[in-house]
């Protein structure tokens, strides 16, 4: 990934810098954007990245930057969405404008960065990876909104691989389990909390972010380039498996 330039939204997540500084080690060159850049200045100054100002729900400001991106940096040949949110709760506890809050964070941001892709990186190619979850996968009680928009996110995956395959942009996404970020702070926060959402694991412990984060550096390789239409789980077998 020797000079390449990734875009990458929602820059302010809990797996950012683990992303950031797994594509910096390959050689890549970045372009961090999220609504509140001036929270990222220590990880820009880090990784040499360059910060936008971008709210990932707004589609025109999604692609004025991914645009801006390939004129000034020279290139774009990755698009990575980390903009997202969790909210627990049933679904006739969820008022209408929670929900909205859950679809706007999480999938109408995905469907932001796959239209910028299918205009920008029609010409050149270059991949996009979204975040899915294993929520999406496996049915959780109070996970009913953000249930619905990381499903969503997959079935985008789906449609948006088949569409710009023919354009060379490939159009993958993670699944993961439960991951040690801010997000999650509330359910992992003490041992009790760690230890029962490590037992859910198979593998007996919690997502990290650099388990995310080297799954889409994978996707983003150019020797990937045979590789689209898939999420990948990254969970621990949480989505998929029973070891208890």
């Amino acid at each position: 990934m020797t000079d390449s330039v990734h875009l990458v939204f929602g820059a302010t997540s809990g797996m950012a810098p683990a992303l950031a500084r797994r594509l910096l080690a390959a050689g890549a060159r970045l372009v961090l954007a999220a609504r509140r850049p001036e929270a990222l200045a220590g990880l820009a100054a880090e990784t040499g990245a360059r910060l936008l100002a971008v709210d990932a729900r707004d589609f025109d400001a999604v692609r004025a930057a991914a645009e801006e991106t390939a004129r000034e940096e020279g290139r774009l040949d990755g698009m990575v969405n980390l903009a997202g949110s969790l909210l627990l709760k049933p679904a006739h506890l969820t008022s209408a404008d929670e929900y909205r809050a859950v679809l706007d964070a999480n999938l109408t941001t995905a469907f932001a960065v796959v239209r910028a892709a299918g205009t920008v990186l029609r010409k050149t190619g270059g991949a996009v990876v979204l975040i899915s979850s294993a929520a999406a996968r496996i049915g959780f009680a109070n996970h009913e909104a953000i249930a619905a928009a990381k499903a969503g996110v997959q079935g985008l995956v789906l449609s948006a691989a088949a569409s710009y395959g023919a354009a060379r942009i490939r159009i993958n996404a993670v699944a993961p389990g439960l991951v040690r970020t801010p997000l999650s702070a509330r359910l992992v926060g003490t041992k009790e909390g760690e230890d029962r959402s490590a037992a859910m694991h198979a593998i007996g412990r919690i997502g990290e972010p650099d388990d995310v984060a080297a799954a889409i550096a994978w996707l983003l390789d150019p020797a990937q380039g045979f590789v689209t239409g898939q999420v990948l789980g990254v969970d621990g077998g949480l989505g998929v498996v029973r070891s208890r």
